[in-house]
């Protein structure tokens, strides 16, 4: 299991409700414990000295009502990423769409973008970082809310080059 399938694993457990989730596997164990909020999310990993042929979930009765979305959003991605050009996020932080909250946005899809652009701002430990466009392009789709946390290297905009 690679660092991508974890943090695939821990936005699955944050989105999903669940309070904790254990994962025991050949060679590693993982207990992920979420509070009432996001941003208290533990992590515990920690690799196991015996090999264990099973694997072990534990998740809640209910499954989350957006399930359905989940199932079809990568597909629909795939498909995406073929023509596009991916805008990822080079640090961990709160992503923000606009400077301040009473001026206008960065970007919107439809809008055409130069490189040196900025297209958005993400803060980390108190600092507001601007993040520029490497690309030239057209922006097709934008992939996270305003105000969210974002991960290194998470898909953040779609550009069509041509």
């Amino acid at each position: 299991m690679d660092l991508k399938d974890i943090q695939n694993l821990i936005k699955f457990v944050a989105k999903s409700g669940a309070s904790e989730v254990k994962l025991e596997m050949e060679d590693i164990k993982i207990t992920i414990k979420t509070g009432s909020d996001p941003e208290t999310t533990a992590i515990q990993y920690a690799p196991v000295a015996t090999h264990m042929p099973q694997m072990v979930a534990q998740m809640p009765e209910s499954k989350p009502q957006f399930e359905g979305q989940t199932v079809a959003q990568p597909a629909i991605k795939a498909d995406d990423n073929s023509k596009y050009i991916t805008i990822k996020s080079p640090i961990i932080g709160t992503f923000y769409r606009k400077p301040s909250p009473d001026k206008p946005l960065f970007v919107e899809v439809g809008q055409t973008i130069s490189e040196g652009d900025v297209l958005c701002i993400i803060e980390a430990m108190k600092l507001f970082n601007e993040i520029e466009s490497e690309v030239s392009g057209k922006i097709v789709k934008i992939l996270v809310d305003d105000s969210s946390p974002v991960e290194f290297d998470q898909p953040l905009f779609l550009v069509d080059p041509s």
